[in-house]
């Protein structure tokens, strides 16, 4: 009766032990699966290009079926806009083609360097400013790329004009170069991480 016993403690012992490694196991393979792209978006002041570039690049990833596998967001090199909403100018030609533009404006930070696994830029100057920041935190080393690398259109020309000091005009241009771009950056993206549209489809589509 006591060697009955110990049996049975021994079987409850390695029961729970098997199922604490079925947690463990559960729990990590979560985890991985929860990983996310770290994709940032940087121009000089986070009002105009780069939260258009996250909210256009955010619904694309959408589009595609593919939000769960993103972490999307924009910033500044600058803080002069520090709090502010984006352009209007901007949010109303966005609006007027489907796509909402919110959040605040905020400056790129050394943190970020750790959290993104792709940052944007949106002209030479604002990657210059990033490659500098990146060296300074001197740890994760994100790719450092220029939005317009992927614009099919871009015909040598890889900076995306800042529309700020301009007119209406300027902004839809602008609109037009981000979206040719995000998309292919999605696609540069979903070809190196091995990742698959929903339906098969290409991430542009």
């Amino acid at each position: 009766m006591g060697g009955g016993g110990a049996g049975g403690n021994s079987k409850r012992v390695r029961g729970n032990w098997t199922r604490y490694l079925e947690r463990i196991a559960v729990r990590g393979g979560a985890a991985m699966s929860e990983h996310r792209i770290g994709v940032l978006f940087v121009c000089l002041g986070n009002i105009c290009r780069s939260p258009l570039a996250e909210a256009v690049f955010r619904a694309q990833v959408k589009r595609a079926g593919l939000e769960g596998r993103f972490h999307v967001d924009s910033a500044g090199t600058s803080a002069y806009h520090e709090g502010q909403e984006p352009d209007p100018r901007a949010r109303r030609v966005a609006r007027a083609r489907g796509v909402e533009l919110t959040g605040r404006a905020r400056q790129i930070y050394e943190a970020d360097v750790e959290r993104f696994d792709y940052i944007v830029a949106m002209d030479e100057s604002n990657r210059v400013d990033v490659e500098h920041l990146v060296a300074r935190a001197g740890r994760h080393s994100p790719q450092v790329r220029l939005l317009r690398e992927f614009d099919p259109a871009a015909d040598g020309e890889l900076e995306v004009p800042d529309p700020y000091y301009g007119g209406p005009d300027g902004f839809e241009l602008v609109h037009d170069i981000v979206e040719r771009a995000c998309a292919g950056l999605l696609a540069h993206i979903c070809a190196e991480r091995g990742l698959v549209a929903a339906g098969g489809a290409g991430p542009g589509q």
